[in-house]
């Protein structure tokens, strides 16, 4: 296309660009007239995960939903159980509970109502309901018949989805001295003579739920005064008791049980609490601190009490620092 060159003065320029490109005053448009964004919808762009994660938000406040994951907590309150498992298998999820150490199948219920669940019980322990293929570990607190409870919430993702483990504490379990344990005359005295000795350690066995933790509180309980400095290191915290310095484990931050040990023993503590022996170092450090004028107590994971001398040989301590240090071992049956 051929292209004709022409002269014109600046002045004409200007008067042809505001006669044919008019300027619109746009505040004017917006402040008076027909709205400019009237009829105009705007659609947010949402992944299809982000939608999965709105639709599950839903699900959660349904009343069918809060009610069935309310019955579940309060069913096991009543039936005093120690944790709930809700367990997703390939075509149904299975309820079970921990009933005095033993686990006991409470119900069997469809798979579609699993992501529902999981959602709820996320969104009242405050974890992310958008993580489905990481491990989590959340907490709330319920209220039931005017007590409440404290619990402790874990989830792992499995091959048919997310399994729930839900540990329910009753705060009131930080008050219960060895009288309350429900041991007979002659042991409650020997368990009172060996905790009033000023060293030596003190280990609580026995299978998960048979309240071992329980046993150590109680303890703690009957000799928490002013004049001894007592420091637990926990994993996790179950209760809160005053006068008592509880230290919780962070492997990320590199406390770990050894670790965390260690360092409370330059603390000048009386009275130490180990929340578990797992490993080689923890258990030495532990049977030393028995021999240097501290009073330990511990856990260990064995079925009754005499399978806890084979597991510390196991676990590398030395038979002279087990007959040296060892004051007494309470066996929790199941």
């Amino acid at each position: 296309m051929a292209i004709d060159i022409g002269i014109s003065p600046h002045k004409d320029i200007l008067e042809a660009i505001e006669r044919y490109y008019p300027k619109r005053d746009l505040e004017a448009d917006l402040d008076s007239g027909p709205r400019i964004g009237e009829g105009l919808e705007v659609i947010p762009s949402v992944k299809k995960e982000e939608k999965e994660v709105q639709d599950l938000l839903k699900l959660t406040e349904l009343p069918p939903v809060v009610r069935f994951t309310n019955s579940i907590i309060a069913d096991a309150i009543n039936l005093k159980a120690s944790d709930i498992h809700i367990e997703p298998q390939k075509a149904s999820v299975i309820i079970r509970y921990r009933i005095d150490g033993i686990m006991r199948e409470i119900m069997k219920t469809d798979k579609h109502v699993h992501a529902s669940l999981v959602s709820r019980i996320k969104i009242t322990s405050n974890m992310d309901i958008s993580i489905r293929r990481k491990p989590q570990d959340g907490k709330a607190q319920v209220r039931y018949r005017d007590k409440s409870y404290d619990l402790r919430v874990s989830i792992i993702p499995t091959s048919y989805g997310e399994k729930i483990a839900i540990r329910i504490l009753d705060p009131r379990g930080a008050a219960l001295h060895i009288d309350d344990l429900g041991l007979s005359e002659k042991p409650l005295r020997d368990l009172e003579k060996s905790i009033e000795r000023p060293q030596g350690i003190i280990l609580v066995t026995g299978p998960t739920g048979s309240g071992k933790s329980t046993t150590l509180y109680a303890c703690l309980n009957k000799l928490n005064t002013p004049d001894v400095n007592i420091i637990t290191v926990e994993d996790p915290i179950e209760f809160d008791i005053q006068g008592i310095n509880q230290v919780q484990i962070n492997p990320k931050a590199g406390i770990t049980f050894a670790a965390g040990l260690r360092s409370i023993l330059r603390q000048d503590p009386d009275i130490v609490m180990v929340g578990e022996i797992r490993d080689n170092e923890t258990a030495s450090i532990a049977f030393q601190a028995a021999q240097t004028g501290h009073l330990v107590f511990s856990t260990l994971h064995t079925n009754d009490a005499p399978s806890a001398i084979t597991r510390l040989l196991d676990l590398g301590v030395e038979p002279f620092l087990i007959s040296a240090s060892l004051t007494a071992i309470i066996g929790k049956g199941s």
